[in-house]
């Protein structure tokens, strides 16, 4: 599947990320190449696969990664749009609602 440069300037604005022009093309290149990926993987035949057979639910999960990898709370909001105290600010999604 392939993106034309609008659709993913406007994925980029949805996600709120500045994409230089030069840019755009290889990006758009690069996403469609995963679309078309992830539309080979729905081709698969997984009805003999177990829905847990490489994730067991017990499995520890990533403790070799090592700490300096994590990003810690004030990284993280310096690179959101907003923040405030140690909460990202996002824009409403639902306005004057009365239950």
């Amino acid at each position: 599947m392939a993106l034309s440069r609008d659709e993913v300037a406007r994925i980029a604005e949805l996600a709120r990320l500045a994409i230089p022009e030069d840019r755009i093309d290889h990006l758009a290149e690069q996403l469609s190449q995963v679309l078309d990926f992830a539309a080979t993987i729905q081709q698969l035949d997984l009805s003999g696969c177990e829905p847990t057979v490489f994730a067991p639910g017990d499995a520890e999960l990533r403790k070799d990664e090592p700490d300096g990898r994590r990003l810690t709370p004030d990284q993280a909001l310096a690179a959101a749009p907003a923040g405030e105290d140690a909460f990202f600010l996002v824009p409403p999604i639902v306005e004057n609602v009365n239950p």
